[in-house]
């Protein structure tokens, strides 16, 4: 389902005389069609199917490369992404990193980016995303495991409230073989050593 636009830009003209603005005013007077554009894009993921981006797998014993089947988990880190908290609508944006043990089909890893995209461009909270992250490629896709975790700046934190602007919130989201804590240490240890490097060249 589309973002209805022009509703968008009726209710904004509505907001800003709700606040005590003039909506026609000079700085004001494209606004209302700005935040239609925004919207449009914050909320693309509506009604869209996040498994979609899984229906293409290749085989790995009959692909177009059957020597590369890994030992060990496919880990996809730093896939930026930003989402729109339910709560305020106020923004929150940060790195998701995604693992899976593969079986027999696996996927381009675009496709793991595009899921994280359609999921995280709905009205959202971290710790839901992070869940349905894990459970469209676990449900839809042939592996022995999942291990979804994200890091992000939360603006009803880092803007409003507490005013906490180097405060980020962390969450995992496990299912199958890293359901167990031990299972899934190496790659925590992983992700961690990339969020710290990243800390040390911002």
């Amino acid at each position: 389902m589309a973002v209805d636009r022009a509703r968008v830009e009726r209710l904004t003209r509505e907001l800003l005389e709700a606040i005590g603005e003039d909506p026609d005013r000079p700085g004001l007077r494209q606004t209302p069609t700005r935040m239609g554009d925004l919207y449009s894009e914050f909320f693309s993921g509506v009604g869209e199917d996040a498994a979609a981006p899984l229906a293409h797998t290749i085989s790995v014993t009959r692909g177009p490369a059957p020597d590369t089947l890994p030992s060990g988990a496919v880990l996809l880190r730093d896939i930026r992404f930003r989402s729109v908290c339910e709560h305020h609508l106020l923004p929150f944006a940060g790195h998701a990193h995604i693992a899976y043990l593969p079986g027999e089909q696996v996927v381009g890893l675009g496709a793991l980016v595009k899921v994280v995209e359609i999921l995280a461009a709905r009205p959202q909270v971290q710790e839901r995303l992070g869940e349905q992250i894990a459970d469209t490629i676990a449900e839809n896709l042939d592996t022995r495991g999942v291990l979804v975790v994200l890091d992000a700046s939360h603006g009803c934190v880092t803007m409003r409230g507490g005013r906490q602007p180097e405060a980020s919130t962390l969450t995992i989201a496990a299912r199958g073989e890293y359901a167990d804590a031990v299972a899934r240490t190496e790659l925590i240890a992983l992700i961690g050593a990339s969020t710290s490097t990243g800390t040390a060249n911002r």
